[in-house]
């Protein structure tokens, strides 16, 4: 067995871009030249790089039970073996003796004691079965079940579940369009695709995202970062690592490409109006660009560092964040920010407006969320529960829409430390921790009605959650980790990414 040093590169790639690190898995990945590997993403399963090493301190560890006859040290060591003492031999040498001296030990107390006490449990006969998981699928899903503490009875049946295949890498980000059941996704393959799912056989359009060398299009081995449709669900854009925004139709029709960033686009989002596109880049630059032209309309050089998120609050007025811990609120047509946040001490990972316009979101590495008025400097609310990253952050939607338009804004949080809060904002509270999770929550989305909230984790999991009870009400285990979740306009799906490329659609409906 021997491994290969592109091998090393993409799991560290792997292992930066499952813990968050996103902006130096980009770096990584440039300088490692990963996207030249012929290395299959969909082939590498979620924490593969720790799993490697932890097998590597196993077989380390066996190897030092061995004794020189042969026979195995049936026995736990009495310290595990951390990574740094694996790759000292003086320390492997000392344990091993002290393996021996275990052992001899152990032998001479048997010799003084019942032989029967010396018998170890005997393996499955000829004929008898142990029940595993490929063995047994029912069992396995019940014994997860029961491990996370999830009832069998609020499983969603595979019959429920539509698995979209077709991307050959990660599958990062997802978006429905607004109007109708078609749903965008967006991968490492250097495709985006639109699913349609209108009917029972769902099709899918693949949008090749290319760069021209001389007179040809060519695959630009792009990682595309960013989807949003247009209110109307007429056009898709697109963001990607190659440094350009791109418009399609929702029939998979390129309609113009946008190059003015200098480095990878990490989001973009439409104004309401449909005539704007918002983008944010690693050359800590915001721009404003006219849909119509394909012009750039402004640009905001107001970050020291790579811009990671943005998010209008009306068609000309809108918010950016970095990792230089700051937040601008900038217009069109002005050439200084109108605000600039400043309060958190670690990279700020996303921002969202409420749905008036009047309170601005934000969350950060350094555990806390934090809210925002243009009247004052300081934070209105600096909340503090998580104890990890907090990756994103979404508010609950309002308006006759909701059909309870008079209910509390809520606030949902998704962090690292497994957990996904919901806060009330006008009290200042959380109001519910919600737990089931085993691994990091890197996506949470509320239905169009704010009655149930959808979260993603790499646990492989994607959890429905009854906003008002704090209760889980519907869960679904995937095939690998799950990146982003949505809701469909009508609120009876619930689309989820993952990194193996999978695309699953669960139907809610009774």
């Amino acid at each position: 067995m021997s491994i290969t040093s592109d091998e090393v590169n993409f799991l560290v790639y792997r292992y930066l871009q499952e813990s968050g690190f996103s902006h130096s898995a980009f770096t990584f990945g440039n300088e490692s030249h990963v996207s030249q590997s012929n290395i299959s993403g969909t082939r590498v399963p979620p924490a593969a790089l720790i799993t490697v090493l932890q097998k590597g301190l196993q077989y380390v560890e066996a190897e030092i039970s061995i004794n020189e006859d042969g026979s195995v040290f049936d026995g736990q060591p009495t310290e595990s073996l951390s990574l740094i003492d694996a790759v000292m031999p003086d320390v492997v040498q000392t344990r091993k003796q002290a393996f021996c001296n275990m052992l001899a030990q152990q032998q001479a107390a048997c010799s003084v004691s019942s032989p029967a006490s010396c018998i170890q449990s005997n393996p499955p006969k000829n004929g008898e079965t142990t029940v595993s998981g490929e063995e047994n699928g029912t069992h396995n899903a019940r014994a997860h079940s029961e491990s996370m503490g999830v009832e069998v009875d609020i499983e969603i049946p595979a019959s429920k579940a539509t698995v979209l295949r077709g991307h050959e890498a990660e599958a990062f980000i997802c978006a429905w369009n607004p109007v109708s059941d078609l749903l965008a996704s967006g991968s490492g393959d250097s495709t985006a695709r639109i699913w349609n799912l209108t009917n029972s056989s769902s099709t899918q359009l693949v949008l090749h995202h290319c760069i021209q060398e001389g007179s040809q299009d060519v695959p630009s081995n792009t990682y595309i970062t960013s989807l949003d449709w247009n209110s109307n669900g007429t056009l898709l854009a697109t963001g990607s690592y190659d440094g350009f925004a791109r418009i399609w139709t929702k029939d998979g029709n390129l309609v113009s490409t946008l190059g003015q960033h200098n480095g990878p686009i990490f989001a973009l989002k439409w104004n309401k109006k449909g005539k704007s596109i918002l983008s944010a880049g690693a050359d800590k630059m915001t721009i404003i660009w006219d849909v119509h032209t394909g012009e750039a309309k402004q640009k905001f050089p107001f970050h020291s560092a790579p811009a990671v998120a943005v998010d209008w609050k009306n068609n000309n007025t809108f918010a950016s964040c970095s990792t230089d811990k700051c937040i601008h609120v900038c217009r069109l047509g002005r050439d200084r920010p109108l605000k600039t946040f400043q309060g958190h001490t670690g990279e700020v990972n996303a921002i969202k407006w409420d749905p008036s316009g009047v309170l601005l979101a934000s969350c950060s590495d350094d555990m806390t969320v934090k809210i925002w008025n243009q009247k004052q400097d300081s934070c209105v609310l600096d909340l503090h529960a998580h104890s990890k990253e907090i990756y994103t952050i979404t508010w609950s939607p309002a308006g006759p829409e909701t059909n309870n338009p008079n209910s509390s804004t809520m606030l949902a949080s998704a962090s690292f430390d497994s957990t996904v809060r919901l806060w009330d904002i006008e009290q200042g509270v959380c109001i519910h921790t919600l737990t089931q999770h085993q691994e990091p929550v890197y996506s949470v989305a509320f239905s169009p009605d704010g009655k149930h909230l959808a979260s993603g984790s790499f646990d492989k999991c994607v959890h429905i959650w009854n906003t008002a009870t704090g209760a889980l009400v519907r869960s679904y285990r995937g095939t690998s980790g799950i990146f982003e979740v949505c809701w469909n306009s009508t609120g009876d799906k619930v689309s989820a990414c993952a990194s193996d490329g999978s695309v699953c659609v669960l139907d809610l409906r009774k």
